[in-house]
């Protein structure tokens, strides 16, 4: 499961069995990245403003 945050490009990734229910890897993700955005805050590194492409020829946007 991956998750992004759309504002910075910050992307985690997480990893579970495969009988795990896909909610709680959705869940887990979330909170890596809610983590992640936090622990850069506090560092005092803001993560890098990404803006996308006007026009990538595909994709898809969540």
């Amino acid at each position: 499961m991956t998750a992004v945050d759309v504002a910075t490009g910050l992307e985690v990734s997480v990893v579970g069995p495969s009988t795990a229910a896909q909610h709680e890897l959705e869940r887990i993700a979330v909170r890596k990245l809610r983590y992640m955005l936090e622990k850069k805050e506090k560092e005092g590194q803001e993560p890098e403003k990404k803006t996308p492409p006007e026009s990538s020829g595909g994709g898809i946007v969540v």
